[in-house]
C-alpha cells in the first residue's frame, strides 16, 4: 500500500485507487494529482491500496480486497492485512474509492445506503447514475468507519477510464472543499443493486441489454452457448457483462427515482 498526502495537517478527506490491481485508473489518477500538486485548502490523503496486485496486473494476490473487510478471509492472505491497514487509514474520513468495470463505458457511483455525504457529493460528480448496494456489505470497503462513495470510472484499462478517474477525483475534492472552485449539481438517477443474475455453466456468453436500461418481462438479455436467457420480471441491469464476473452476469436492479444535492 502506498499512502501520500497533499497539504499539511490531519486529513479528513481521502481518495483510494486500485483496490483491484487490474483496475489501474485510480492509481493513475492519484499519481497524476500528486505530480500536478495543486494548491489545497485542507489536506487530503491519497492511497494506492493494492500496489502488489497492481504491479502484477491481477485483480488480487490472495483474496478480493473489496470483500476482505470481514473475518471470512484467511488471516495470512495479503488482502486481509491490507483491509485492516486501509480501514485504519480511512477511519473518520470522507473518501472516494475509484474502480473500473467491463460492463459500462460511462462513470457511475455506488454507495451503501443514501446517507448525508452521498446526497451532498454524488450529484456533484460527472456520473450517469447512483447505485445503492443496500446491505449487507459482504466485506466491502463500506465496512470501514468512514463516509465512502465508490465510482466506476469506465471500461477497465481504457484511456477514457483514466481520464474520467482524474476528473472525478478533482470534482470530489472540489465538492469536499479540498480544492478551490465551484461545483455544479444535477438530479441523478438512483437504482437499487438487487439480486445477482446467475450464469449457467457454458463456454461462451453474450449480453444484449444495456446497463440502466429497462429489460422487459421475458425479453432475452443474455445468452450462454447460444441459448437465450430471459426473466419473467422486468428489471434494470446493473454491472451486466459477459465476462466481468466468473459466476454471475451482473445484478437485477430496480429504479428508485432520482437524488439531488441537499
Amino acid at each position: 500500500m502506498r499512502v501520500a498526502q497533499l497539504g499539511a495537517g490531519q486529513p479528513d478527506v481521502a481518495v483510494v485507487g486500485s483496490i483491484h490491481g487490474d483496475e489501474p485508473c485510480g492509481a493513475t489518477a492519484i499519481e497524476r494529482l500528486i505530480e500536478d500538486d495543486p494548491p489545497v485548502r485542507k489536506p487530503v490523503k491519497l492511497i494506492i491500496a493494492n500496489d502488489e496486485a497492481l504491479e502484477r496486473d491481477v485483480r488480487y494476490v490472495d483474496a478480493d480486497l473489496n470483500r476482505a473487510f470481514d473475518d471470512d478471509v484467511p488471516e495470512d492472505a495479503l488482502e486481509r492485512g491490507l483491509a485492516d491497514q486501509l480501514a485504519t487509514e480511512l477511519r473518520g474520513t470522507t473518501a472516494l474509492s475509484i474502480h473500473s468495470t467491463q460492463s459500462y463505458p460511462y462513470p457511475f457511483a455506488i454507495s451503501a445506503g443514501i446517507k448525508e455525504h452521498v446526497r451532498a457529493i454524488a450529484p456533484k460528480l460527472s456520473v450517469r447514475a447512483l447505485v445503492d448496494t443496500g446491505s449487507p456489505n459482504e466485506g466491502r470497503v463500506f465496512e470501514a468507519d468512514a463516509d465512502i462513495i465508490e465510482v466506476e470510472a469506465g471500461l477497465q484499462k481504457s484511456d477514457a477510464a483514466a481520464e474520467n478517474a482524474y476528473r472525478l477525483v478533482r470534482e470530489f475534492l472540489t465538492a469536499t472543499r479540498v480544492l478551490p472552485g465551484e461545483t455544479t449539481s444535477k438530479e441523478l438517477p438512483l437504482y437499487q443493486m438487487g439480486e445477482p443474475i446467475e450464469k449457467p455453466e457454458a463456454a461462451a456468453y453474450e449480453v444484449f441489454a444495456e446497463n440502466f436500461s429497462r429489460v422487459e418481462a421475458d425479453e432475452p438479455f443474455a445468452s450462454a452457448d447460444g441459448v437465450r436467457i430471459s426473466d419473467p420480471t422486468p428489471f434494470y441491469p446493473v454491472l451486466l457483462s459477459a465476462y466481468g464476473y466468473e459466476d454471475i452476469f451482473g445484478y437485477r436492479g430496480e429504479k428508485l427515482g432520482t437524488i439531488s444535492a441537499n
